[in-house]
């Protein structure tokens, strides 16, 4: 009888399996979507303001690391999805927790965007004789916008639980930031000495 009732147990067993195999997917495709759909309209900004920026005379500084940035940006929050579909979406907590630091970092980020308006951009490119805007997150951070990037990744870790991908490719990407910064840092200080009102 006992072998009978574990055969009977395993039809009952596999729409369960297939249930929790849904909502890991649904969960990852949620996830993308918000991700790569904000990432979207950031990048038509970005570009949209690039193009204004260049018109102005505005100057992109060498040794720049977009090339890279602009890859591995994706990349990141592609393969911390990619592990958490293989991996299995994360206790609820976990994940609620990496949504509250995603959200939080999105609004830091976009605060920033719509402080600077049209000098923002995904690259360095500096206009001479514009002064530094020191309003909104700018009161506080120097750099709002790369700290909003840097929440986004820990929230999207959070989110799929990518317990590999996450620490590898936020390293990396962290590395990037840093360079980016010491090059946005001198390009803007340049600026500063060559304008004619500094």
């Amino acid at each position: 009888m006992r072998p009978l009732r574990a055969l009977r147990s395993i039809p009952s067993a596999l729409p369960q399996r297939s249930w929790r195999g849904i909502v890991v997917h649904v969960h990852a495709l949620a996830i993308a979507v918000v991700v790569f759909a904000a990432m979207i309209v950031e990048a038509r900004r970005a570009a949209r303001n690039d193009r204004a920026q260049r018109r102005q005379g505005g100057i992109e500084p060498p040794g720049d690391v977009y090339k890279w940035m602009r890859l591995l940006y994706p990349a990141a929050f592609a393969a911390m999805i990619a592990e958490g579909m293989w991996r299995g979406a994360p206790p609820g907590g976990v994940a609620a927790a990496g949504a509250i630091v995603f959200a939080a970092a999105k609004l830091l980020k976009w605060w920033a965007i719509v402080t600077i308006g049209p000098f923002w951009t995904f690259r360095v490119i500096v206009v001479p004789g514009r002064a530094l805007v020191s309003r909104g997150p700018y009161r506080w951070l120097r750099h709002p916008n790369y700290v909003g990037v840097v929440g986004e990744l820990v929230g999207v870790a959070l989110m799929t639980g990518a317990v590999m991908a996450a620490p590898v490719m936020s390293a990396i990407f962290t590395a990037l930031l840093l360079k980016r910064i010491r090059i946005e840092t001198r390009a803007l200080n340049e600026a500063r000495w060559r304008s004619p009102t500094s």
